[in-house]
């Protein structure tokens, strides 16, 4: 393999409010970016690459200019890639590879975004028709939460995966949250709470859900000339992947996700597999989501994800694969309905040894992996291998 410039993670940055009444949402990127560039040791004049998505004011296509004008941005080079909830994790392995290119060496992040003071029903409410897809699935009432439940539905049908084991993943979720004093949901649930919560899409029940929160996120990354007259700890992108996954005209398996490219490319230019991670970060939007990436990303075989996130596999900081460490977006944050910036935020803080003290794992590799769009129809998965310092 031909040796590469290696490329860092240098400031991370999660707003801590989870409702902003009082806040507008280029508000919130500033205040992200802002975070972020003092977690680094840097300023917004070092920055001469940005990366962001998804800002719903701006449908338009000039999102990348609006938040440059606002932020007061010179960039030399701009990405919007747009994969929904794991665009950010993207946007890390696409700012690598500008900074390797000679394009940037300060590459910004940036997420923001106010569904929960908006009052958007993002899972379940009906959205206006957009794609030429939404004019044969939505007319029918298709929506997120219900294409989540017809998965997890298929999976049971095929694996005997059971409410039950699905509940684990919220259980150890809400584990992690009660020590973190940001999240919208502290205490920690049983089993038997989440399947006796009301069903909202059979099979899913309503904590089977991930939260609706405002807030944002932001990450800075540099190239290793930057990284090395900086006083802050770093960590280097290993490997990086990504894959677009949809209906294939009708030979869609809903059981499986694009986890399973993503994370192949990621592992492969890592020259790491899953027995190397030590703490993994997994898109939570529902219970269904985590227990498909979890065997797409090969961390058991297909169909025992059920077993496999039985007794407490995913609780830190001595379960067999530690996760979400901050409650995720099942608990504690989903800012702007895109939880892929979170993922790396929780990883890089594992790494540093940064984790709420009760749940920090003793880790040099992690994973953050996204899943963006829907599993049921079409998605996109990015996945990245992160290492630490110490390793």
């Amino acid at each position: 393999m031909t040796e590469r410039e290696p490329a860092y993670i240098a400031g991370a940055f999660e707003h801590p409010t989870r409702e902003a009444p009082d806040k507008s949402t280029m508000q919130l990127h500033a205040e992200v970016a802002k975070g972020a560039l003092a977690d680094a040791g840097l300023s917004k004049d070092d920055v001469n690459g940005l990366f962001t998505a998804g800002v719903p004011e701006y449908q338009s296509g000039l999102s990348p200019l609006v938040i440059a004008d606002y932020l007061g941005v010179d960039a030399s080079y701009v990405d919007t890639t747009d994969y929904g909830g794991s665009s950010y994790i993207a946007h890390v392995g696409h700012a690598v590879s500008a900074i390797r290119d000679g394009k940037c060496d300060v590459a910004l992040i940036t997420l923001a975004g106010r569904p929960r003071s908006r009052g958007q029903a993002t899972g379940s409410g009906a959205r206006e028709i957009r794609t030429v897809q939404d004019s044969f699935e939505r007319i029918y009432g298709a929506t997120n939460i219900t294409m989540y439940g017809m998965a997890a539905q298929r999976h049971m049908h095929e694996h005997g995966t059971t409410a039950e084991q699905l509940a684990e993943v919220r259980v150890a979720a809400s584990q992690h949250a009660q020590y973190n004093d940001d999240a919208m949901f502290q205490d920690p649930v049983t089993v038997e709470d989440v399947v006796e919560s009301r069903v909202v899409a059979d099979p899913l029940h309503l904590l089977d859900c991930c939260v609706i929160s405002d807030g944002g996120g932001a990450l800075v990354l540099v190239s290793e000339d930057v990284r090395d007259d900086l006083d802050r700890e770093a960590v280097e992108v290993l490997g990086h992947g990504e894959a677009p996954s949809h209906h294939d005209a009708g030979r869609i398996d809903i059981t499986r996700t694009g986890a399973e490219s993503s994370g192949e490319r990621a592992f492969a230019e890592a020259g790491l597999g899953p027995a190397d991670i030590d703490y993994a970060s997994i898109y939570d939007s529902f219970t269904i989501t985590v227990l498909e990436a979890i065997e797409d990303l090969g961390f058991c075989e297909k169909g025992e994800g059920g077993e496999f996130v039985e007794g407490g596999t995913l609780q830190a900081p001595d379960g067999d694969l530690p996760f979400n460490t901050d409650g995720g977006g099942l608990c504690s944050n989903h800012p702007a309905n895109r939880g892929g910036m979170t993922k790396v935020i929780e990883a890089v803080r594992q790494l540093r040894g940064e984790a709420n003290p009760e749940v920090q794992v003793d880790a040099d590799i992690a994973l953050a992996h996204g899943t963006g769009g829907s599993i049921a129809t079409r998605h996109g998965a990015a996945t990245v291998v992160l290492g630490g310092e110490g390793r």
